[in-house]
């Protein structure tokens, strides 16, 4: 399911995904129409761009959040020109897989952009790497005590990524990142728990969230 009121990218994202075999099942311009097709389709993945008509500010963003709350099995991946802090720390702070925000220039990376997708609807987090920093140059303060290593693993925590993906981001060893995020742990003070995801609640610590 696609949602993007420029007509043109729009048609763009759908000859980008079916040519790689996603069956789009709707492309629309506008957030209620959005709604509908999700209510008609029940699609596994959604594509949606922040700014839609007719403000232009955050109906996307609303539209989506309204999905989810209908169907939580919806994963979301939402488009944005722009980093958006209140949105993508809000993203974060739900903690809830098949999330995921990327800006608009990445779907130039195809594969990248295509990943992010793949990740979203396979229940994962997709959090675009120049959002992150974005986000933890305003907030490196109360971490001073991680290393610029551990700094490395948890920006690709924050993204979404998992042990094996960032050993091969960091040419390192899965035991290496396994090791790394352990101290990440405990200099958070971060101790095991059924009722916390400790990556996220990291990403969290760090974001300021």
């Amino acid at each position: 399911m696609i949602a993007e009121d420029d007509a043109l990218l729009r048609e763009g994202l759908v000859l980008l995904l079916e040519g790689e075999g996603f069956d789009v099942a709707a492309a629309v311009g506008e957030p209620e129409a959005f709604l509908d097709a999700v209510e008609e389709h029940r699609p596994q993945v959604s594509v949606v761009d922040v700014r839609m008509p007719p403000t232009h500010t955050d109906e996307g963003i609303q539209a989506a959040v309204r999905a989810k709350r209908r169907h939580p099995e919806l994963a979301v991946l939402v488009l944005s020109a722009h980093v958006e802090q209140a949105f993508a720390t809000e993203l974060l702070s739900g903690g809830t897989s098949g999330m995921g925000y990327l800006l608009k220039e990445r779907i130039g990376r195809v594969e990248e952009f295509l990943d992010a997708v793949a990740r979203v609807a396979g229940g994962g987090t997709a959090i675009d790497p120049d959002v992150v920093a974005q986000l933890f140059a305003r907030r490196r303060d109360p971490l001073d005590g991680l290393t610029g290593r551990e700094r490395e693993v948890l920006a690709l925590m924050a993204e979404g990524l998992g042990n094996g993906a960032i050993a091969e981001r960091l040419t390192v060893t899965e035991g290496a990142v396994h090791k790394h995020i352990r101290n990440i742990f405990a200099k958070l003070n971060l101790a095991p728990s059924d009722r916390v995801d400790r990556r996220v609640a990291a990403v969290l610590r760090y974001l300021g969230a």
